[in-house]
């Protein structure tokens, strides 16, 4: 495959969200064949099993995005120990009705910043639960717990030069296993 179009899905809507800026600045990690986009999540709506069998517009369009990436990079924040509910929201929507899952199969990488010491670690091992029983196939090693302070990213919004190093090994780790399993 000569390109490899990633779906991002971001677990906040803040407009100054640290993992929003995480995930712009990882993607001018990645090399030259791999292209990022970050989907939309704020207008789909409160998932209902009642509407699967006339899904919303906004859900049919989202999963039409994750079905065309080759791979999903899900940079989330951490709320109350666990995903934000907009995340989760955007997994139940994507995963149903039950058998079309837009998830399956989709390689995954999984990463996030918080202003807390430990970073998203908790919310990155419920999301890794949920991910697990979508079946997606999600990178387990080096995990990344990014501690969002002063000079994780640098003036141009890439990342600082602290944290390159690290950051710029976890891409190349994502990138080998997309390549892998897309």
């Amino acid at each position: 495959m000569s390109q490899y179009n990633i779906a991002v899905v971001v677990g906040s809507l803040r407009k100054d969200s640290f993992n929003r800026k995480l995930a712009t600045a990882l993607a001018r990690l990645a090399p030259a064949d791999f292209s990022f986009t970050q989907l939309r999540l704020d207008d789909l709506p409160l998932y209902n099993q009642d509407d699967d069998g006339q899904q919303a517009a906004s859900v049919l369009r989202f999963k039409g995005e994750i079905k065309a990436a080759q791979g999903v990079l899900f940079v989330t924040a951490e709320y109350n120990r666990s995903i934000p509910g907009v995340l989760k929201n955007a997994i139940d929507n994507a995963s149903r009705p039950y058998g079309q899952s837009a998830w399956v199969g989709k390689p995954a990488g999984v990463i996030g910043a918080s202003v807390g010491a430990i970073g998203t670690s908790m919310a990155q091992q419920h999301l890794r639960n949920v991910l697990a029983y979508l079946d997606m196939p999600t990178l387990g090693q080096p995990e990344a717990f990014i501690h969002a302070k002063e000079g994780l990213f640098d003036a141009d919004g890439g990342i600082g030069a602290g944290s390159r190093e690290f950051l710029q090994g976890w891409m190349n780790q994502y990138v080998a296993w997309v390549k892998k399993h897309a």
